[in-house]
């Protein structure tokens, strides 16, 4: 009489549902709790302690802020990186071929010449670096220009205080050593909004 009919199906059983803004791990329980709860508690009672304390923060700190800065999480940026500003820069600067990415090689080259013995060679070496170091700044003075130009279009209210020095600095770099990680290639055309 009470009983289920076999062409009734059971309802499906709704798993664990992670919701957006969750915090993304389970509660904990009572006992992990109150043993969290005991070690904060535990205040460090010697100098050595309480170095020891803020340098494992320290080190927990930084090394967060740079799994960060790698996978690209915003939250974590340093002041410097944070903002629509700063993101377009990135990309800018991430999205265009820059002659910086040539001087590792040529320096290279320079050295070979430069330890070769032969006065010719060590001349023609030195002519490269500097060359390559005039294409170098005559290449920043362009992307300075066209970057401002950009940033009047796209932010016309915002401050350009400290733009160039930020953009030179990235473009200063390797590509693959550049932290937060470039997310355009080179070519690619940038989004028309960072807000």
């Amino acid at each position: 009489m009470f009983r289920r009919n076999k062409s009734e199906t059971a309802a499906p059983v709704e798993g664990t549902v992670d919701k957006e803004g969750g915090k993304g791990r389970p509660t904990p329980t009572r006992r992990e709790a109150e043993a969290a709860a005991k070690a904060r508690a535990k205040v460090p009672r010697t100098r050595k302690e309480i170095a020891k304390a803020q340098r494992a923060a320290r080190v927990e700190s930084s090394q967060r802020v740079r799994s960060a800065m790698k996978s690209g999480d915003e939250r974590y940026f340093l002041a410097r990186d944070k903002g629509p500003v700063r993101s377009f820069i990135r990309d800018f600067v991430d999205s265009r071929f820059s002659f910086i990415e040539l001087m590792i090689p040529l320096l290279i080259l320079t050295m070979v010449f430069g330890y070769s013995g032969n006065p010719t060679l060590a001349n023609m070496g030195n002519t490269i670096l500097l060359g390559t170091m005039l294409l170098v700044l005559i290449d920043m003075a362009f992307m300075r220009r066209r970057m401002l130009r950009e940033l009047a279009r796209r932010f016309p209210e915002e401050s350009t205080k400290g733009t160039t020095y930020y953009a030179v600095m990235r473009s200063l770099q390797m590509k693959f050593m550049r932290l937060p990680k470039p997310k355009v290639k080179i070519g690619q055309k940038l989004p028309e909004h960072y807000r």
